[in-house]
């Protein structure tokens, strides 16, 4: 991308420089269509990050078999969720960034830009970053919304927006928060999640803890992300009090024939089922937003699988999404990695910074 082509704004010495923070999500279909979902799953699908079978063995499965014939059973699936607003994941992005924008705004008197951008369709990271660039900021926090680190998530985000700077001759310094699964105010939103719903619903007999799933090869290549979601998974448990005999932590979202993280969500489900449990209830940690995967795959399909298998009760504890200690929480991760950024320049100083660059020449 050339100078002209990334658009970056014509430099003036003394404008006031901000500092943006910009969340990024996984995205979603525009509508829960074939034609929309084909769109997102190719862009989606055809991410090295996320599947990381060679090209030419890859490619061939793609265009012709998941391309002509997924899009439109998970648009079936996508309508299951959809709301009057849109994309359940996107609707409460976009709740979530601004309630934290209000938040900081309480906290930090220095400019901000608090955004948000999704990896895959609209915005997209190359779109927000121009954004923040066009209101002058110098300084850019990326936060992914992945409690749980992986090379599949965080790591492609992190790609897509160095991508997008690439192209840029005026880069902003650069901060990333990489993961918070151990984060305090993350695990005590859900353990205070949790306990919210078993007061106004009772107990279960058994708690399961469901992250999204990843193969089993990505460990073995040194991914961090099954310890991570295990060590989240027990931190939950220890704000619960709970015994090792009433949780577990399994995976969901199995794609292809490879083997995949275990245990399986669906397949626990059903032994739980089998076994005659009297109640299962399941949370999702590795989600900050409910989304396809916990309002569909956990909350109706997990449904099924326990109770055809002969289980009793069955409950879908939902995500965080707008809870005020989540946010807080949340405002509390950025305000400790902009540590340093938060002070704003004072209208003296720029008004000197202009008059200095005049005197060497600079255009007004």
């Amino acid at each position: 991308m050339n100078e002209k082509s990334s658009g970056t704004p014509t430099f003036t010495h003394g404008t006031p420089s901000r500092t943006g923070v910009l969340l990024i999500n996984l995205g979603t279909p525009e509508a829960p269509t074939p034609a929309a979902v084909r769109t997102y799953l190719k862009e989606f699908l055809t991410d090295t990050r996320v599947v990381e079978i060679p090209r030419a063995a890859w490619l061939p499965i793609l265009h012709g078999f998941v391309l002509t014939t997924r899009p439109k059973a998970s648009a079936r699936r996508y309508a299951t969720v959809w709301t009057k607003d849109g994309s359940p994941l996107k609707v409460h992005t976009e709740r979530q960034t601004t309630l934290l924008r209000g938040y900081l705004g309480e906290r930090v008197k220095a400019p901000l830009v608090v955004d948000y951008a999704m990896r895959y369709g609209s915005p997209s990271i190359a779109e927000k970053l121009r954004a923040l660039q066009a209101q002058n900021c110098k300084r850019v926090l990326l936060v992914p919304m992945y409690p749980q680190y992986a090379a599949s998530t965080a790591a492609t985000a992190f790609d897509a927006a160095f991508a997008a700077w690439r192209g840029m001759r005026d880069q902003p310094a650069v901060r990333t928060i990489r993961s918070f699964h151990d984060d305090p105010g993350y695990i005590g939103a859900l353990a205070q999640n949790i306990r919210d719903y078993w007061t106004a619903h009772g107990r279960p007999d058994q708690l399961l803890m469901s992250f999204h799933g990843a193969p089993r090869f990505t460990l073995e290549r040194g991914d961090p992300y099954h310890c991570e979601c295990q060590k989240s998974g027990r931190l939950l448990a220890e704000a619960l009090q709970l015994t090792p005999q009433q949780y577990r932590i399994t995976f969901q979202s199995r794609f292809g024939r490879t083997e995949w993280l275990k245990p399986y969500t669906a397949d626990t489900l059903q032994a739980l089922g089998k076994e005659k449990t009297r109640r299962v209830d399941v949370v999702c940690p590795g989600f900050v937003a409910d989304c396809l995967e916990t309002l569909e795959e956990i909350a109706i399909e997990g449904k099924m699988f326990f109770t055809k298998a002969g289980g009793g009760e069955y409950h879908y504890i939902p995500c965080l999404n707008e809870r005020p200690d989540w946010i807080q929480a949340l405002t509390d991760l950025v305000l400790k990695n902009l540590l340093g950024w938060t002070l704003a320049s004072k209208p003296e100083e720029l008004e000197a910074s202009r008059l200095r660059a005049r005197g060497l020449g600079a255009p007004s």
